[in-house]
């Protein structure tokens, strides 16, 4: 038997939540490992799309400059009717919502496309700078857990390892090993008659990378009439996407999919070429009955799988990592074991809700937004308005909570600092700390000067807020605000608002006793 290794975290699968996980845990210190028993990271574009909050959240581990640089806002769509243009539409107009436009507290509003490779490749490179690395090629084929740890079998070209950790992350993907090894069920439906072929290919032809091209032979937008092809920006390549029944799936292959271009779109002046990577999938629809057992995690496509509808998959799996991310690494560090029952807590409802979102739009196939759906800028499909008010760490005692509450994201802001420099909350929060605002006039709280500073606001103090951007993306009057304390947790969003000269401090000492390390001395 091979000799045991321990590390505090092992991530089973290098996919969109393992990578933003192990890069979250790396920035704070955490020692982990990243397995896969791929022999490379993914090689297709499936999760192209970016939702705002996703950017926000790449914003924080310090990879937003090289999104930005691999992709492009994400594309209008052109239909087709033959050789000719039958229409032209925005996503915004597709979606039935306002078109987004950036503003003081969302410096991100706009969904962006990047093929998943591109996304994946990005995290991996920069849990190398944090000092980390994927492991490929390596498979977890057992382990076992007892009340101090987990101990896991891992092979690599035949040969075992045993490795002991404290916390073990499934984000192993739909058909998760670690879910299955669990027992844990993953209730929900499959799409029985329906199949999606997706493909990343190259394309000769009169079609621009600026658009998603629905082709079709009369400007049908039906899935069995339709041919799409997306440009992948910063590429040569196109994603195809084609639905299909069960019983009438094409070849996989360039000749299958170039006559199946044909017969939906009655056009021979697009030729594809270069077929890169094609996969065939069932539509399934499903969430695991449990995010957590002992001190074994399930995360991303491990613990739920959407509808490719909606653009939600990729980035509710990264919203799982960064969640979890900061309470196990304040675990590790001495914070309360409870701190990790609320991963549960908080992201088994937001993965309900998503999952009746997506299955919604799936069923509508491109005939407009379900009814049900709310045309404002702070729309669920951008995942900004998604909060855990009612959560075991959002807590808000003000006499008279405003619109902005505890468990809502936390806005970003333009404002300067105490020496009259520009800045921007983002700035501020960036980085695995929590940060305290503190609004009004009123002592500092002992109970946090020597854990990390407060920051006062207004039109004196360390943020300067004289244009009101602060006060306004938190829902605060600045006239008539009194004093108040707003503490933001690492993930970036309010776990505590309250107000009291003498009451607030309290207050704030009792949550941090809930989320972070106990002081010493």
């Amino acid at each position: 038997m091979s000799e045991e290794h321990s590390v505090p975290v092992l991530i089973v699968g290098a996919g969109p939540a393992g990578l933003t996980l192990a890069c979250d845990l790396a920035r704070r210190g955490v020692r982990l490992r990243v397995i896969d028993k791929a022999d490379w990271l993914f090689i297709g574009s499936r999760g192209k799309g970016l939702q705002p909050r996703t950017l926000e959240v790449f914003d924080d581990l310090g990879v937003i400059d090289a999104i930005v640089a691999s992709g492009a806002p994400f594309p209008g769509f052109r239909c087709y009717a033959n050789d000719q243009v039958a229409w032209d539409r925005s996503l915004a107009q597709m979606l039935g919502i306002r078109e987004p436009v950036p503003t003081p507290d969302i410096p991100y509003p706009s969904a962006w496309i990047i093929p998943q490779w591109r996304t994946d490749e990005i995290l991996a490179a920069r849990l190398e700078q944090l000092g980390g690395r994927v492991e490929l090629s390596t498979e977890l084929v057992a382990f076992t857990q007892d009340a101090d740890g987990v101990s896991a079998t891992v092979a690599r070209g035949g040969v075992p390892e045993q490795i002991r950790c404290d916390y073990l992350i499934g984000t192993d993907g739909g058909r998760s090993f670690v879910r299955k090894a669990l027992g844990v069920g993953f209730a929900g439906e499959t799409f029985e008659t329906e199949r999606t072929i997706i493909g990343d290919v190259r394309v000769d032809g009169p079609l621009d990378h600026d658009h998603c091209h629905l082709l079709t032979r009369a400007g049908s937008t039906g899935s069995a009439d339709r041919f799409s092809l997306w440009g992948l920006p910063v590429t040569d390549y196109f994603q195809l996407v084609v639905n299909v029944t069960a019983d009438a799936v094409p070849d996989l292959t360039l000749e299958g999919m170039q006559v199946e271009l044909e017969r939906r779109s009655g056009r021979t002046d697009i030729r594809l070429h270069d077929l890169r990577w094609i996969s065939l999938y069932r539509v399934n629809v499903r969430m695991a009955d449990r995010f957590r057992v002992g001190r074994v995690f399930l995360a991303g496509d491990a613990a739920h799988v959407h509808s490719s509808a909606g653009g939600q998959g990729l980035n509710t799996s990264v919203q799982d990592a960064y969640n979890l991310g900061w309470k196990l690494g304040a675990v590790l560090s001495g914070a309360p074991a409870d701190l990790l029952d609320t991963y549960e807590a908080e992201r088994m409802p937001i993965a309900a809700d998503l999952l009746g979102l997506t299955t919604r739009w799936h069923r509508q196939d491109f005939k407009g937004p379900p009814a049900d759906t709310e045309p404002s800028p702070g729309h669920k499909l951008s995942q900004l308005s998604l909060n855990y008010r009612g959560g075991p760490l959002a807590w808000d005692d003000r006499a008279e909570p405003g619109s902005v509450r505890a468990g809502d994201r936390a806005p970003d802001a333009p404002c300067h600092d105490a020496a009259g420099n520009p800045t921007r909350l983002f700035d501020i929060f960036r980085g695995p700390h929590f940060t305290l605002l503190s609004f009004g006039e009123g002592p500092h709280p002992a109970e946090v000067t020597n854990r990390f500073p407060v920051i006062r606001v207004g039109r004196a103090g360390d943020l300067i807020d004289n244009e009101g951007h602060i006060h306004h993306g938190f829902g605060l009057d600045p006239i008539t605000v009194g004093q108040q304390l707003v503490l933001i947790r690492p993930d970036g969003y309010i776990g505590l608002m309250t107000d009291g000269p003498g009451s607030a401090e309290e207050r704030l000492g009792n949550y941090l006793k809930l989320v972070t390390p106990a002081r010493t001395g």
